[in-house]
């Protein structure tokens, strides 16, 4: 059986749920279980804190998880990545007070403030710079006000807190981190893992397209088909009306209106488009 560790709360901990959801997975709760089993799909769900799910998976307890790359690489656990999953992503910067910095190499003999502290001083010490790191739980961003750091390191999204706090990014980015799938590299092969992977990556497909059902006349097929030219191969059906052709193409549902505006200026009517549940391509 498969024993595979779920964020029990945070950012990653929805997204994570929903992902295996969809792949099939029984996760809902009755109620703040912390282990739950899937005996129809032989596995064992441990919901765990984000931060430990490296952990556990480094020293074996736990076969695979879903953590962020963020948090995998500041544990210093002996997990790897096994895959990236496309949710969560976020950028991990150096900040300091507007003006006073402008480089990484300015860092040097200053403090800096992160929750990710392994991960800040493997970064400085892989480029030469010697600083302290001063390891807080949250909210580092007040830190240069209270004294306690000169510059921070920590997640930036839109940015609008650090320039409340007054600070600015600088630098190169540390890191991009999104959700990751991690596991022990003697795992890699594992056939449990191997069906997990394959689930996974169905729902990473189906989210990503639609099914586009469309009649052209059969002149015009060429040209339309050429639009939709599906993932391997559009799927061409007769009609009753001989000079009409029924297509079904997986387009990227990322500007599938696009598609479809394309296509009716071919000659493409009935044009329906459908999303897709799950997918093994």
């Amino acid at each position: 059986m498969l024993r595979l560790a779920l964020p029990n709360k945070g950012s990653l901990s929805e997204p994570a749920i929903d992902l295996l959801t969809e792949a099939g997975y029984r996760t809902r709760r009755r109620g703040r279980e912390l282990v739950l089993t899937d005996h129809e799909n032989h596995v064992e769900l441990f919901f765990l804190r984000p931060r430990d799910i490296a952990v556990y998976v480094g020293r074996g307890s736990i076969h695979a998880g879903i953590t962020g790359r963020d948090l995998l690489l500041d544990s210093g656990a002996g997990a790897v990545e096994h895959k990236a999953l496309g949710f969560a992503r976020s950028t991990f910067r150096f900040a300091a007070p507007i003006g006073t910095i402008s480089s990484i190499e300015q860092i040097a003999g200053k403090r800096v403030a992160a929750s990710y502290d392994h991960l800040v001083r493997e970064y400085l010490t892989s480029r030469g710079i010697e600083a302290e790191v001063v390891h807080l739980d949250g909210a580092v961003e007040s830190s240069v006000r209270l004294g306690v750091a000169d510059l921070i390191a920590d997640v930036v999204e839109t940015g609008s807190t650090l320039k409340a706090a007054g600070l600015e990014v600088f630098g190169e980015a540390i890191l991009s981190s999104e959700a990751v799938l991690i596991t022990r590299e003697e795992l890699r092969e594992d056939p449990r893992l191997a069906t997990l992977d394959r689930r996974l990556e169905g729902v990473r497909v189906a989210r990503s397209y639609v099914l586009v059902d469309y009649n052209v006349r059969e002149v015009d097929l060429e040209a339309t088909v050429a639009i939709t030219p599906g993932f391997d191969s559009p799927t061409i059906s007769p009609l009753l009306n001989t000079e009409w052709i029924a297509v079904r193409a997986m387009v990227p549902a990322e500007g599938v209106n696009g598609v479809m505006d394309r296509l009716h200026d071919q000659g493409a009517r009935g044009i329906i488009v459908t999303h897709l549940a799950a997918s093994r391509l």
